[in-house]
């Protein structure tokens, strides 16, 4: 006999249809599995076999033929267990439920246990956009199922729950929708209150999280370069609904996502120094996974001492940072990843980390200090909008009693900003996503302005790409003080953002 049960793989971040097609013959007893199955999923056999006898149904002794339609699209994973094992059932009359339109995804452990597998979200996106409304996934998965609207989706313990609930004998409640609470903080220990001194790093550093723009901070050593980006998570707007599902759909896929069901904060990576290109920009020998620069999107990918990376994976970041997005392509194929994220990064300024130091003696040679910073390209510097140099602190402002200004101020301020732009553009966009048609539009400059910059341009031999990224800066500026046109102010603050550029 033959059944035929629906199930989805994931490519990339999107699923795919597949129909677990299970042909039950006379003949040697035998279990072939095609379709392109992966190592995990000629598994399955084993685990079937064990969760339907530990669930009280038969494994038929008989010639078995499972395909996992379309053939042609390869399938990884452990979520096919559950069509199997129900596809198994119906061929064999243990089953007689219909099971035309419902989509059956989770992991079987050997006792009949449902267990969660990854990528649940992106999986019932797809699925609801072709059109499937009813769907049975393991319980541990509900808490991520319930952001979805306008689906019917059973959370089940168990195989025998699963069987139970489509013959009608123990109807599964759906699983109740929840809605998404924004403005959900993470508990930090990091507060821009703490950062004794340093006001224009934390300035630029408002700058940056107001607009969405990239920062290098650079500075001696034990100057607060790496608290004031621990600090970035404090100040960032709240994500909006849309924004967390994206973001949540990436964790999904790459298997780190909490209990929770959604990502409510920002994400903030910060990979060690060590971290491979693949590691950074996604891949891998089996499975297309995101990486570090992915599970960044929305949020930030803090880089510290950014010339101790392996210089392949700095320049990976480059495409990235322009477009927003990156393609992984293995032998397999092409996956598209989303990149949307804000890059803080940091580093010394020589090798000793005293160059330029007012307290502190540099005893690099200047061929040394060149070799240093030529270890951060020219070209990847250029992509970075905000350059700032954070020097030594004074010993009495460290031992002041006085707390400064708290994130929580920062992020009302910052907030005021992002809405200004959201107003602007729609969307989530910032004005560090904007292209030129924007800002010819959105950034007018007087005749002030212009010269200021045009003066800039030529005495600091910028690039075309980095006079842009100072009009944009500056129309950030010119939004944090509420100003419609940007001033001469504006464009002379982003100007002094720029003094790195000719470093490498």
């Amino acid at each position: 006999m033959l059944s035929k049960v629906t199930s989805f793989a994931l490519v990339g971040l999107d699923g795919v249809p597949v129909t677990a097609e299970t042909d039950i013959n006379n003949g040697m007893p035998s279990y072939e599995l095609v379709g392109l199955p992966d190592a995990a999923v000629k598994e399955s056999r084993e685990r079937v076999r064990s969760a339907l006898k530990n669930s009280g149904r038969k494994f038929p002794v008989t010639k078995i033929t499972v395909n996992l339609a379309p053939a042609d699209i390869k399938k990884e994973g452990s979520a096919f267990d559950l069509a199997i094992a129900v596809g198994i059932l119906k061929a064999t009359d243990q089953l007689h439920a219909d099971c035309g339109r419902t989509v059956f995804l989770g992991e079987l452990a050997l006792d009949g246990a449902l267990r969660p597998v990854a990528g649940i979200l992106p999986l019932l996106i797809s699925a609801k956009a072709a059109g499937y409304t009813d769907f049975v996934i393991p319980a541990g998965n509900a808490a991520e199922a319930a952001y979805i609207e306008g689906i019917s989706v059973v959370a089940a313990a168990d195989l025998s729950s699963v069987i139970d609930h489509l013959s009608g004998f123990k109807p599964l409640p759906p699983v109740a929708a929840r809605a998404y609470q924004k403005g959900a903080r993470r508990e930090s220990k990091f507060d821009m209150a703490y950062v004794k001194g340093q006001a224009t790093a934390k300035r630029a550093i408002e700058v940056a999280v107001s607009g969405g723009h990239n920062i290098l901070l650079i500075g001696p050593p034990g100057t607060g370069k790496t608290m004031l980006a621990r600090c970035l998570p404090g100040i960032m707007p709240d994500m909006t609904f849309e924004e967390a599902l994206e973001v949540t759909k990436i964790h999904s896929v790459a298997g780190i996502l909490g209990a929770g069901g959604i990502v409510e904060v920002r994400p903030f990576r910060s990979p060690h120094h060590t971290a491979s290109t693949v590691s950074m920009c996604g891949g891998g020998t089996r499975t297309v996974k995101p990486g570090e620069i992915s599970l960044a999107h929305h949020g930030v990918l803090f880089l510290d001492e950014m010339p101790e990376y392996n210089r392949s994976t700095l320049e990976a970041l480059r495409q990235p940072l322009e477009d927003g997005v990156i393609t992984v392509t293995r032998s397999g194929g092409a996956v598209t990843f989303p990149a949307n994220f804000m890059l803080c990064a940091s580093m010394n300024p020589c090798p000793c980390g005293n160059y330029g130091s007012a307290d502190r003696v540099c005893t690099c040679t200047p061929a040394a200090i060149r070799k240093y910073r030529a270890r951060v390209s020219g070209p990847l510097l250029d992509r970075i909008d905000i350059q700032v140099e954070v020097d030594s602190v004074k010993y009495d402002d460290l031992a002041g009693v006085a707390l400064g200004e708290g994130s929580a101020a920062v992020k009302k301020r910052v907030e005021r900003a992002r809405e200004i732009q959201r107003e602007r553009f729609g969307a989530s966009e910032t004005n560090s996503d904007m292209g030129e048609k924007e800002l010819k539009a959105f950034c007018p400059l007087d005749r002030e302005s212009e010269e200021i910059l045009r003066l800039s341009f030529e005495s600091l031999k910028l690039s075309a790409r980095a006079r842009s990224r100072i009009i944009k800066v500056a129309r950030t500026i010119a939004d944090m003080a509420e100003s419609e046109r940007i001033r001469p102010e504006h464009i002379l603050e982003a100007v002094s953002y720029r003094k790195y550029d000719n470093m490498a």
